[in-house]
């Protein structure tokens, strides 16, 4: 690989077959990472995607299934990613439980808490955990990103907002907690996307995405890829002195 913020190093990216994930993990790859691995819940088809344009740019790439409701399923992909890559310098926790669009939108506040307090909490918790048993073995350490939400800052009235609010919070008090925890071996920051072109912004009514447009400083819904740009920035060594932050790419719309 040529020169770049990211160049020659490793990263994971999980819930990267689309969206926010798949955007952060391309642009890596553009930044110069040598290996992106990336996983999927049930897209495989969308992750052996990704792969292939990962490749295309130039990382050594590979897709691997991982269900967060499976507890040893972070470990597991820690030693995979040892075994394959020898270690890892940035790892983004970025899969997700998905309680605004399918099956599950139609479920009750009560199952749908459970789900996403397991999958973004206790998810991210072990999977955060497995990425650092992995860094504090090298003498270089590493960075991990956790995925939250710009308005577990400001609340959100709605019972998916409340749902949502309850987990993205903890991810956001758990990444502080572990930031102070692990360093400075090992850096540890959030990033908290607003209202992005995700699966959810492609369904919404009309009337919606105007409001949106209408209460956003900047104008505009984000797109993955300014998520992405955000966490290239953080897994550089441009942050190398930024631990515990909140980086909020939402156009202003929480400040």
């Amino acid at each position: 690989m040529g020169g770049g913020a990211l160049a020659g190093k490793r990263a994971v990216v999980t819930g990267a077959s689309s969206g926010i994930g798949r955007a952060i993990a391309l642009a890596y790859a553009e930044a110069g990472a040598e290996a992106v691995m990336i996983t999927y819940r049930g897209n495989a088809d969308g992750a052996h995607a990704v792969v292939a344009e990962l490749t295309r740019l130039g990382a050594t790439a590979s897709a691997h299934q991982l269900d967060l409701a499976d507890p040893t399923g972070p470990g597991r992909l820690a030693d995979e990613a040892k075994r394959r890559l020898g270690g890892v310098d940035a790892w983004v926790n970025n899969a997700g439980a998905d309680i605004l669009t399918g099956a599950w939108a139609k479920r009750s506040r009560e199952e749908k808490l459970a789900y996403v307090l397991d999958i973004d909490v206790t998810g991210t918790a072990l999977a955060s955990w497995a990425a650092l048993e992995l860094m504090r073995e090298q003498a270089a350490g590493g960075v991990i990103l956790n995925v939250s939400w710009d308005h577990v800052t400001a609340g959100m009235a709605g019972e998916n907002p409340m749902v949502y609010a309850a987990a993205k919070g903890a991810v956001l008090s758990f990444s502080k907690s572990l930031a102070r925890e692990v360093a400075p071996t090992v850096r540890v920051n959030v990033l908290a996307p607003g209202f992005i072109e995700t699966a959810f912004g492609e369904q919404a009514k009309t009337a919606w995405r105007e409001h949106v447009e209408r209460i956003t400083p900047l104008g505009r819904w984000g797109t993955p890829e300014d998520v992405a740009h955000a966490a290239v920035y953080l897994a550089s060594d441009a942050a190398a002195f930024l631990t515990g932050q909140t980086v909020m790419v939402n156009g202003g719309v929480v400040m």
